[in-house]
C-alpha cells in the first residue's frame, strides 16, 4: 500500500531532519518526522521551479529548485533511476509552476548539518490555480497538525518534542503568510484588471 503524500511547506520540510523506520524489515519504509508532529514517507508539493542544473559527474543528475509562496526552497534531485522526472527537469524552462510527488531524502554534509531534499516520483507542469489550491490545502493541513500537537495520544508529536527544539508558532506563521501571499496576489491581479478596464474605456483623442 502506498503511503499518503503529505502536504508541507518548504520551511517545515527543510527542518525535518530526523528519519526513522517502524519495522526492522529491510524494505520497511523510511519516514522523516515533520516538526508539527506527523511522519512522511511521501510528500506532495506545488511551487515555482526557479532553476535547474545538471550536477552529475559521470552521468546526468538533475537538481531543481522549487520555491513555495514564502520564498523558501525545496531541492529536488533526479538521476538515472528517476528517468521521467530527470527528463522533465532537463526540458522545463524556469520559471514554471510544477507539482511534484516524491520521497523525502536526508543527507549529512561535510560540516555535520543535515540537508533534506525530494527524490521525485513525478513532476507535472501545472497552472497558477493548481498552485493556489495547494497553498490553501497545505496551510489547512499544517494548522491541523499544530492543533493536534498537544493531544496526548499523538505519538509523532511526542517524538517531535524529543527530536526538535523548534517553535511550532513559526510553522503557524508560515501557513498564515502563505495564505496572505495569495490574497496579495489576488489584490494585485484585480488592480491590474481595473487598470486595463480604465484604459479600454478612455476616449480616444
Amino acid at each position: 500500500m502506498r503511503e499518503v503524500a503529505r502536504r508541507v511547506f518548504a520551511g517545515e520540510f527543510n527542518d525535518a531532519t530526523h528519519t526513522f523506520k517502524e519495522s526492522d524489515e529491510e524494505r520497511a519504509p523510511v519516514y522523516v518526522l515533520l516538526p508539527t508532529g506527523e511522519r512522511a514517507n511521501r510528500i506532495f508539493i506545488v511551487g515555482t521551479l526557479t532553476e535547474t542544473e545538471d550536477v552529475g559527474e559521470d552521468s546526468e543528475y538533475w537538481q531543481g529548485r522549487v520555491v513555495d509562496p514564502n520564498g523558501d526552497p525545496f531541492f529536488v534531485y533526479a538521476g538515472q533511476y528517476q528517468p521521467e522526472a530527470a527528463s522533465m527537469l532537463r526540458d522545463l524552462e524556469p520559471p514554471a509552476y510544477v507539482a511534484i510527488t516524491g520521497k523525502p531524502r536526508t543527507y549529512e554534509t561535510d560540516d555535520g548539518n543535515t540537508n533534506v531534499s525530494v527524490r521525485p516520483e513525478s513532476i507535472t507542469l501545472v497552472d497558477a490555480a493548481t498552485r493556489d489550491r495547494w497553498v490553501v490545502e497545505t496551510a489547512e493541513q499544517t494548522l491541523d497538525r499544530i492543533q493536534a500537537f498537544e493531544d496526548d495520544t499523538n505519538e509523532y508529536a511526542r517524538m517531535a518534542e524529543e527530536q526538535y527544539d523548534l517553535p511550532l508558532d513559526s510553522y503557524r506563521q508560515t501557513a498564515i503568510s502563505a495564505l496572505e501571499s495569495l490574497e496579495d496576489e489576488q489584490a494585485e491581479a484585480d488592480e491590474n484588471d481595473d487598470r486595463t478596464d480604465e484604459a479600454e474605456t478612455e476616449p480616444q483623442a
